[in-house]
């Protein structure tokens, strides 16, 4: 292999176990009755706002009977709520409660405290250069 390869290979593997390990520390700090797929699902209507079950589906890359099971499971902690399309009698839009607004909002503050006091102890330079990677990595995650 050459040392370019390596370099990334190595570059791979760091930056996937730094991210799963931050990701762990973040959802940490707070207790959870919700699996990760349903916070997922959560966080997806809270940035997007209501959706079909097809649409929530397709965005967090799972099979709709998949989602099904997961916004019942939301409906059942009363974060979500099924309503009728607007046009479409057939198909259903999922929209967040007020008590699964409120939750997201928790889950946001209580996990952006403890990541601004993690920044906090950088120097300015480290946080010039996790602002880049951080651009970088939205790139990244959509593709």
């Amino acid at each position: 292999m050459s040392e370019t390869a390596e370099r990334e290979r190595t570059l791979a593997s760091r930056l996937r176990i730094a991210v799963v390990r931050l990701n762990r520390r973040l959802r940490a700090q707070t207790e959870s009755n919700v699996t990760l797929s349903q916070m997922s699902a959560l966080a997806c209507l809270w940035r997007n706002g209501p959706l079909a079950p097809r649409e929530l589906a397709a965005s967090e890359g799972v099979q709709p009977p998949s989602m099904t099971r997961v916004i019942a499971a939301l409906e059942d902690l009363g974060y979500v709520r099924r309503r009728q399309h607007p046009t479409d009698g057939r198909q259903a839009i999922v929209a967040l409660t007020e008590a699964g607004n409120e939750r997201m909002e928790q889950e946001v503050s209580v996990r952006e405290q403890w990541l601004d006091q993690r920044l906090a102890e950088l120097t300015d330079q480290e946080r010039d250069t996790l602002s880049s990677a951080a651009r970088i990595l939205e790139r990244m995650a959509q593709r």
